[in-house]
């Protein structure tokens, strides 16, 4: 079988620990087909002036053709407006990448579209201009977040309804798919995986020593992920600091960079040393930080099912983390940590102190906490991607609510209903 993937959420040579998620689905997805990746980068003209303020500005310098993971990869440029333009995104991403898929006619089988809004929507707009089928992947924020935007609401309920399959990394993304209009039985809850030559329970002293954080004995709260408020930084912050009131062994290390960081530092400058904001680490680092704490939070306030969770819970440590999406699906025990509302920075302290004093076994964490492989992630990844290539390309599926206009080739699409 033969795999174009087409996604904005992958590494490149400017970002290269971004979304390793998808990098690591995807590598094993292509031990399994025949994939090529195209990876658009966003552009507008004179981006590279703007580099301060703009992702555009700094990826100017990406190569067009790259080699990652052993995946093909190819970097083409899609028209970007910046603050405005996310309405048109998806008509703007489909005309500049139809070109892409006219040079590769006949040489995929299955167009896979990693990421709701723009990527799923253009690549079901362009599978039906090739006439070859089109699953669509969910993963979180792309649903929880873009799909109550209306203007973008409407194209998804155009188009995820026309994939021949939807994959979600959860449930809860299952249904909100279901709720676009897509039939539940072509929808495929495929979670994502964890290398478990990586994740697993390691030495606390022997792992902060790698760290050359040797002798310090104290009691770490973990983060690891973008330093952004809708990571819940806001709330963590204060929660933090109230932990630390009472517990004078304990301490925050930050793992990750973000606009919230300075806000955070400014909030948590009293405290010290006991606030450490380490900024972003090689992915290979991030088990070590793993096995070094005694404890991981997310407070998100959304998620699919994070990775960040699956990997901690694989290296045998409880996590606090937030009630939203799939979290409770990979939380699922007392035995794994304590869930907490959204937003609730309260809750937040009162649960980080809680698990930071209650002792536990981090094998029995570990194997509590067990999840699949990557290989096996993709092996149900492939096989959805085959029932695609079995089933026709589907005509004129039946929308939810007044559709978008197809984002045909050089067609934008618009708020019309």
């Amino acid at each position: 079988m033969r795999v174009l993937v087409m996604t904005k959420i992958f590494p490149n040579a400017a970002e290269p620990l971004s979304a390793p998620f998808n990098r690591q689905q995807i590598a094993a997805l292509g031990r399994r087909c025949d994939v090529e990746v195209l990876a658009p980068i966003p552009w507008f003209p004179g981006a590279r002036l703007f580099a301060r303020w703009s992702s555009a500005g700094r990826l100017g310098s990406v190569p067009r053709r790259d080699s990652i993971d052993g995946l093909a990869v190819t970097h083409p440029r899609t028209p970007y407006l910046p603050r405005f333009g996310h309405a048109l995104s998806a008509g703007l991403y489909s005309a500049a990448l139809y070109r892409e898929l006219r040079r590769r006619k006949g040489q995929f089988d299955v167009l896979l579209g990693t990421w709701a809004y723009p990527d799923g929507v253009a690549a079901v707009a362009l599978g039906r201009a090739m006439g070859v089928p089109t699953v669509v992947k969910l993963h979180g924020s792309d649903m929880d977040v873009l799909s109550k935007r209306p203007s973008l609401r409407r194209q998804l309920a155009w188009a995820l309804p026309r994939a021949a399959r939807v994959v979600a990394v959860s449930r809860a993304l299952g249904q909100q798919a279901n709720e676009l209009g897509v039939a539940p039985d072509r929808i495929d809850i495929v979670t994502n995986g964890v290398d478990g030559a990586l994740f697993h329970p390691r030495d606390r002293a022997a792992a902060r020593a790698e760290l050359g954080r040797a002798g310090d004995t104290r009691r770490w709260i973990l983060y690891v992920g973008r330093v952004e408020a809708d990571k819940g930084m806001l709330e963590l912050a204060p929660a933090f600091a109230r932990v630390a009131a009472t517990n004078p062994d304990a301490a925050l290390m930050v793992v990750g960079a973000g606009a919230a960081r300075a806000g955070m530092e400014e909030m948590l400058r009293p405290l010290g040393d006991r606030a450490v904001f380490v900024g972003p680490r090689p992915f290979a680092e991030v088990p070590v930080w793993m096995g070094a704490c005694d404890l991981l939070t997310l407070p998100s306030h959304h998620e699919g099912t994070p990775n960040v969770l699956l990997e901690a819970l694989a290296s045998g440590r409880r996590v606090v983390a937030t009630r939203v999406g799939g979290i409770p699906d990979v939380v699922h025990r007392p035995e794994l940590g304590a869930l907490v509302p959204v937003g609730d920075a309260d809750a937040l302290a009162a649960a980080l102190g809680e698990e930071l004093a209650r002792p536990y076994d981090a094998s029995a964490v570990a194997a509590l906490g067990a999840r699949g492989g990557w290989d096996e992630s993709a092996a149900r990844l492939q096989d959805s991607l085959a029932r695609a290539c079995r089933a026709a390309v589907p005509a004129a599926a039946t929308t939810v609510g007044p559709p978008a206009a197809p984002a045909g080739p050089g067609r934008a699409v618009d708020d019309a209903g």
